[in-house]
């Protein structure tokens, strides 16, 4: 699989997050992004097609081996993602512990029982807060990985809102905003945070047509304010 094949299915399975990652000027760097995304819809994945928890697990402990490949610079089984992934992180001198945490954040999910708003809060930041702070950082080496992680759980706490998928997560989603707006963004990080400018319709359980969220994303980008 390519990089356009895998830039394909983040459009198809990850619309949101493609779409900020059209704002990344840099096309090596735009598909590293859809990389880490890739890597983040396996792990989401692992939970959703299991038919039961131990098969879930064994899905996750196949992506934590491709991590123990990747930082011990074996050679990487051949899975598209697993690939890719191992050369973003060889590029970009990634760390070993947000990608982990990634994985970590999914075994919640094998747990079928409604998440109470704190669990929420710790899955979406060792989800789509840690993957927000990988590529931003890849983005960007110097910039704040905290409001990068907070931008990131605020998108997913308010799509699970929307989804009607868990507790009330509103007043979160409004906190973990205000902690994403404690610490600027810079220019060529914030693709990798932008997508957080749909959480407050999420969180009213709004939707958004493709060209509104083009509209939020491109003043959200020109602000650089989500």
């Amino acid at each position: 699989m390519s990089d356009d094949d895998l830039d394909a299915l983040i459009r198809r399975v990850d619309p949101d997050r493609w779409l900020s990652s059209r704002f990344i000027d840099d096309a090596a760097h735009r598909a590293d992004v859809i990389a880490l995304y890739a890597f983040d819809h396996e792990l989401a994945r692992a939970p959703r097609v299991a038919s039961e928890p131990l098969l879930g697990e064994i899905r996750l402990t196949w992506w934590r081996e491709v991590l123990d490949e990747v930082f011990e610079g074996r050679p990487v089984r051949r899975h598209p993602t697993a690939e890719a992934l191992a050369a973003v992180v060889r590029r970009h001198d990634l760390p070993r512990e947000p990608l982990e945490a990634m994985i970590d954040g999914r075994y919640r999910e094998l747990d079928r029982a409604p998440m109470s708003r704190d669990e929420a809060i710790g899955w979406a930041d060792a989800t789509a807060g840690q993957a927000a702070a990988a590529a931003a950082r890849l983005l960007d080496p110097g910039q704040d990985a905290a409001a990068a992680r907070a931008a990131g759980q605020a998108w997913a706490l308010a799509v699970m809102e929307r989804n009607g998928g868990g507790p009330h997560l509103t007043e979160a989603v409004a906190m973990a905003l205000k902690d994403a707006r404690s610490a600027p963004v810079s220019p060529a990080a914030f693709p990798a945070v932008a997508h957080a400018a749909f959480a407050r319709p999420y969180a009213r359980r709004k939707d958004l047509s493709e060209l509104g969220k083009r509209v939020r994303l491109t003043l959200a980008v020109a602000r650089g304010r989500i």
